[in-house]
């Protein structure tokens, strides 16, 4: 039997888990988990968090707080795939949700969400609506597949300078308020549920995905089986989006690699190679173009020069993807 998981994870009522992966997150994680229970109202459910090896007291903190909840305390980090997988292959429910531990669940949510999934079975992912703390729109809770056209006009700086232009970025389904049911190809796994069976299909999340792009990987390969992923704006959460990581090169780099794993694993092979240059000139133009900066008497000016240095240097890594 896996360490992680003992004893078995069954139940006979719960028709859903709620799987939340931690790491240095505690008071996020206590207002998710806190949010989740005083808001679901109609759903039976488990609650898994698994912690990621946190140096705070995470642990203790959430087992003290919520005796109802399952903690799984790793002894190392073992990223946020495996740690879904692990949970998930202990678990019995027909449906599984991956919650943020950033994130606050609106009333009736999650409830709405599994309501969602039982009309739109034939959709096998599904996804709700994310606003950030002030109320406004996040767009994060879905996105399009990257293509050549959006990797051009990201690379060259068009994304930056026309957002809210669907022509340069296409990426982000522009001009769709996430207001209505909409199939999309990503749901993001913030707030991502999924069916068991189709879970177990797809083998659950890659783990070479170890943080970022695991999502994206999954939703890919379920369109590939015939699945259509969805979003219904029923269910809503709010999002404080990056408080559960650092904004630093690492975070960088390991988007960069994902983003090339993305390419090398669902785009036609003969289109590949015109991917990766377009991450190649994505870094490079960043590059070459703060190196001025270096010398700038504003501080975060410099910051940004060497945040684009790091980064460069170590092109070969976040070219390459995961192995």
């Amino acid at each position: 039997m896996n360490a992680y998981c003992q004893p078995r994870l069954r139940t006979q009522t719960a028709e859903l888990t709620v799987i939340i992966i931690s790491y240095n997150t505690a008071d996020l994680t206590l207002k998710a988990v806190e949010t989740l229970y005083a808001n679901t109202q109609d759903t039976v459910f488990d609650c898994v968090v698994f912690d990621n090896a946190s140096r705070d007291d995470s642990v203790a903190r959430i087992r003290a707080a919520f005796p109802q909840v399952r903690v799984i305390a790793s002894a190392e980090n073992i990223g946020f795939a495996m740690a879904n997988n692990v949970v998930a292959a202990e678990c019995a429910t027909p449906y599984f949700l991956l919650l943020n531990p950033d994130t606050e669940t609106h009333p009736q949510a999650v409830d709405a969400l599994v309501k969602f999934a039982k009309s739109y079975p034939e959709t096998g992912i599904w996804g709700g609506r994310t606003v950030f703390a002030d109320g406004s729109l996040n767009i994060a809770s879905c996105w399009a597949a990257p293509s050549v056209r959006s990797l051009f006009f990201r690379a060259i700086g068009l994304t930056t300078l026309w957002p809210e232009s669907d022509m340069v970025n296409p990426e982000k389904y522009t001009g769709w308020q996430r207001d209505s049911i909409r199939k999309v190809d990503i749901v993001v796994g913030c707030f991502l549920m999924i069916g068991r069976p189709l879970w177990q299909q797809l083998g659950g999340f890659r783990p070479k995905y170890f943080m970022y792009g695991e999502d994206a990987d999954l939703c890919l390969r379920a369109r590939k089986l015939g699945y259509l992923p969805a979003i219904t704006p029923d269910a809503q959460i709010t999002h404080h989006v990056g408080a559960s990581t650092t904004r630093n090169e690492e975070k960088t780099i390991s988007v960069m690699k994902s983003r090339a794993s993305l390419i090398r694993d669902h785009w036609p092979r003969w289109k590949i190679g015109s991917g990766i240059f377009l991450m190649w000139l994505w870094g490079a133009l960043r590059y070459f173009g703060t190196r001025p900066l270096t010398i700038s008497r504003n501080a975060r000016l410099r910051e940004t020069a060497h945040h684009w240095q790091v980064v460069w240097a170590r092109r070969a890594e976040w070219l390459a993807g995961y192995a």
